[in-house]
């Protein structure tokens, strides 16, 4: 796949980039080894200021960051101001909190006295460059979610980011440049996916990070295990969106909508299947097909566009096959699912109801504005269902009842649960999956800890 940018509105082709070759490459690895050296020496206080300043800048240029994401990869700009905003967000937080989250932790007394030493303490301590493969449908805020806990906790980036989106690539180098940061200390490497393999064999690359497709989830998993050097995997997600008969139904349908359109369809916590109560199917279903025919399609430049094109021509042609494949084997198409005529990979919102086992829809993600619809006749069936995928990224629960949300919180296979609400990320909170979602966790406590070399000290008697 070429590095450039290519706008998913109309195809058209305005920027390319060389791949760096071996010389550059090698040049950033020695430089991120160097830049690691120093810079894991650095106090908290002086890694917060940069961020903070980082955080800064980037409030200063959301609006020609979000026009540059809206035409790498078609966002809504509206949308793309959102993401640019979150990140600042999140630098700002982990600015503030990483002290706090990073501090020593001292074992009971009884523990230390009962091990034989004086005292003893847990440290955190940084790993060193870490890999970030990144993916295009939020380039800015995978990146950052990354970079604002790898960078306080003392280590230093290496980003290979999806090739569709090169300038928000060099972008974010910039950006932690201009803000103080040495310049080893967060680098975007221009290179394909095929410069992967060796650049985490490399022994000065002591971890990695990857948000993106199972199957390139499982070609960095193999050969950091190969490697043995820590690894954290966001992959991808079909999450199901429950809705139980004491849901608010009005709302539960507005905000299903939402959840399902968020960033043109393409996102893995997206909500995908939408699994309600015979009760109340029927009403959902109505309320949630209109909401989805209303929805805007159009120029993601416009303020007024709800749903823009999808990322790539393949990204338009996989979600097609899944929508015919559905189609054959019997699903009705409630609205959508016919390509529109003109330029650009536009696809309409679609809503499939009438979903069987055996349709590739019911177990592959759908990457793009398609929404299948399930009928289950209680509880365990709604369970069942939720649970019945490979993913278990997030889930969405509507219900008022608390025996049914405790229920669906003890069963529910996802590493979240959202209840009366859509999947949202936030700083504070942890973000990752189980089964093929990955593993791992970005955000919170849990998310700065990981790439941490976490370091028992004991002192004798």
């Amino acid at each position: 796949m070429p590095i450039a940018t290519v706008n998913p509105a109309n195809g058209e082709t305005f920027k390319t980039y060389e791949a760096m070759g071996e010389e550059e490459i090698e040049r950033r690895l020695q430089l991120a080894e160097a830049t690691f050296r120093t810079y894991r020496t650095t106090t908290l206080a002086e890694r917060a200021r940069l961020l903070h300043r980082a955080a800064d800048l980037l409030g200063e240029d959301q609006q020609d960051i979000a026009r540059v994401m809206t035409l790498e990869m078609g966002k809504p700009v509206k949308q793309a101001r959102a993401e640019a905003a979150k990140c600042a967000k999140a630098m700002h937080w982990y600015a503030d909190h990483a002290e706090e989250l990073l501090a020593d932790e001292e074992p009971a007394a009884s523990d230390v006295k009962d091990s034989g030493a004086s005292r003893a303490l847990v440290r955190y301590r940084p790993l060193g460059p870490v890999l970030a493969v990144m993916p295009w449908n939020f380039p800015l805020w995978q990146v950052i979610r990354f970079a604002a806990p790898a960078l306080m906790a003392g280590n230093v980036g290496l980003l290979k980011h999806a090739s569709n989106v090169p300038q928000t690539a060099l972008y974010l180098e910039d950006l932690f440049h201009r803000a103080g940061f040495t310049e080893g200390t967060f680098q975007t490497l221009l290179v394909g996916s095929g410069a992967v393999d060796e650049i985490l064999r490399d022994d000065r690359v002591k971890a990695a990070t990857l948000t993106g497709s199972e199957p390139a989830g499982r070609a960095v998993a193999s050969t950091a295990g190969e490697m043995i050097k820590k690894t954290v995997l966001e992959l991808g997600g079909s999450d199901p969106y429950v809705v139980m008969p004491s849901a608010d139904i009005d709302r539960a349908a507005q905000v299903a909508v939402t959840a399902r359109v968020q960033n043109n369809g393409q996102s893995c916590i997206a909500a995908k299947r939408f699994i309600v109560h015979t009760d109340v199917y029927d009403a959902f279903a109505e309320r949630f097909v209109a909401g989805m025919k209303a929805l805007k399609v159009g120029d993601p430049l416009a303020e007024d566009t709800e749903v823009g094109p999808l990322a790539s021509e393949q990204g338009r042609s996989d979600l097609e096959e899944l929508v015919d494949d559905a189609r054959r084997g019997g699903a009705s198409v409630l609205c959508g699912g016919e390509r529109p005529d003109g330029d650009g990979w536009y696809y309409p919102p679609t809503v499939l109801a009438g979903i069987t086992r055996e349709m590739r829809i019911h177990r592959e993600e759908a990457f793009g504005p398609v929404a299948t619809l399930y009928r289950a006749a209680d509880l365990d069936e709604a369970v069942l269902i939720a649970n019945d995928s490979p993913f278990g990224l997030s889930s969405n629960v509507w219900t008022r009842d608390e025996t049914d949300v405790d229920r669906f919180v003890r069963d529910l296979e996802a590493g979240g649960v959202y209840v009366n609400g859509m999947t949202a990320s936030h700083p504070a909170f942890p973000f990752g999956g189980v089964k093929r979602s990955g593993y791992g966790r970005e955000l919170s406590g849990h998310g700065i800890r990981e790439f941490c070399n976490i370091t028992t000290v004991w002192h004798g008697a």
